[in-house]
């Protein structure tokens, strides 16, 4: 094992190289140059999880409880984030969706969610009636929707690739394959154990999505909540099939869970993927199927909290466990939004995997989490919009780490 700990030390190291830590660790060193700021990663390349695997939505915020950390950090985030693309030259657009009422029931939710909207700031929403909604989605079924224009898209992998670029550019160093087994505390600084070396570092930043609530609880003394992972499954429209969505087509989503619901989005780099469904994976980074870590699935189901969400939310858990094996069952699905799409139309696409934080009593994290102690700030829950809000995260980070550090260029 290198040991790097006799002649440099860290003032911070950032455990994950996906987009909140390329984002934290880039605005860290825009801010002040002078941190010695390392990001170690486990995979042999950045963004492999999460931010890799996103459907590359930019969110506008309409669904985030107001004045939440979602939902500030996504409204501020999302014009960093498109000023940082543009800064950049990083292809993006700005091509609004609509959220569909496919039943009359629903109508008194959408406009909820208009209402919330509206809270949040969002500028230009526009309540769509059956003719008007056609007119932004020509082979939509619904009876009423909302257009909203601030929603885009772009590619997360290539905003995650700049964000490291700049950072390494500025002096930051990214350790690749450097797993990490431990985190010993010390009275002034902490030794970070990785399967390639050892690292002294006076602050840990703990980014590891999937995995956050592993290596927080190396620093953490009572852990209450742990990560269930839910994949998402896609499909691909076929080339001649493309034409039925223009832009984004969600549904009205339901309120009790943390889930959008099976929607189309038109793709930045060409295409439409159609999905997700959400459903437990059984490991942490299965994105297949049969992907299966047993001491991983053995921790979910013994977890309290699961079995308390698995008892509340089985039908839907069962109704989505159907439409992953079933393809007549996802093309049903979307029918409620496209009725021409048929099975044929559909290949299969990727798949991704969502870090949800679930507390002991059944309760499915909503919002953002972050947890600090003497040696650590530990990010344990930052499930989408995070992508979008990944600048804005970064900047509370930021300010968070520099109160730490009152004198950062002496450090």
């Amino acid at each position: 094992m290198r040991d790097l700990t006799k002649n440099f030390v860290n003032d911070i190291v950032i455990i994950g190289a996906g987009i909140v830590g390329l984002a934290t660790a880039y605005t860290l060193k825009k801010k002040h140059p002078g941190l010695r700021i390392s990001i170690v990663e486990k995979e042999s390349g950045i963004a492999t999880h999460q931010t890799g695997h996103n459907s590359g939505v930019i969110h506008s915020g309409l669904y985030y409880k107001p004045g939440s950390l979602k939902a500030t950090n996504c409204i501020r985030g999302y014009q960093m984030l498109v000023n940082f693309a543009r800064e950049n030259e990083i292809p993006f657009e700005l091509c609004g969706k609509v959220v569909v009422a496919t039943k009359q029931e629903q109508v008194p939710l959408m406009e909820t969610l208009f209402q919330r909207g509206v809270r949040n700031g969002l500028r230009g929403m526009k309540r769509l009636t059956v003719e008007e909604l056609r007119e932004y989605e020509p082979h939509v079924n619904g009876v009423a929707g909302i257009h909203v224009p601030q929603t885009g898209i772009i590619d997360y992998s290539v905003v995650a690739g700049k964000m490291a670029q700049l950072f390494q550019e500025k002096g930051g160093e990214i350790h690749l394959g450097n797993k990490v087994n431990s985190i010993i505390p010390k009275e002034k600084y902490s030794i970070i154990e990785t399967s390639e070396q050892s690292i002294e570092t006076k602050l840990v930043v703990n980014c590891a999505g999937l995995y956050s609530d592993k290596v927080a609880a190396f620093t953490e003394q009572k852990m209450n909540v742990k990560i269930i992972p839910f994949r998402g499954e896609y499909f691909d429209l076929v080339p001649d099939k493309q034409h039925l969505v223009k832009n984004l087509i969600y549904p009205v989503p339901d309120p009790n869970f943390p889930f959008l619901g099976v929607h189309f989005t038109r793709m930045i780099n060409g295409g439409v993927e159609a999905g997700p469904n959400a459903v437990l994976a059984f490991r942490r980074e299965g994105y297949k199927k049969l992907d299966v870590d047993w001491p991983e699935l053995k921790e979910t189901l013994a977890w309290p909290g699961f079995q308390k969400v698995a008892a509340k939310y089985w039908k839907t858990g069962m109704g989505e466990m159907y439409r992953s094996f079933s393809k007549a069952a996802f093309t049903k699905a979307l029918q409620g939004l496209i009725p021409e799409i048929q099975a044929s139309d559909l290949i299969p696409g990727g798949a991704g995997v969502r870090a949800q934080a679930c507390d002991k009593k059944g309760g499915l994290i909503d919002d953002f989490l972050i947890m600090e102690n003497k040696y650590a700030i530990n990010v344990c829950n930052a499930p989408s919009p995070a992508a979008t809000s990944s600048l804005s995260i970064g900047e509370i980070l930021s300010e968070r780490v520099l109160k730490r550090f009152p004198d950062p260029v002496a450090s």
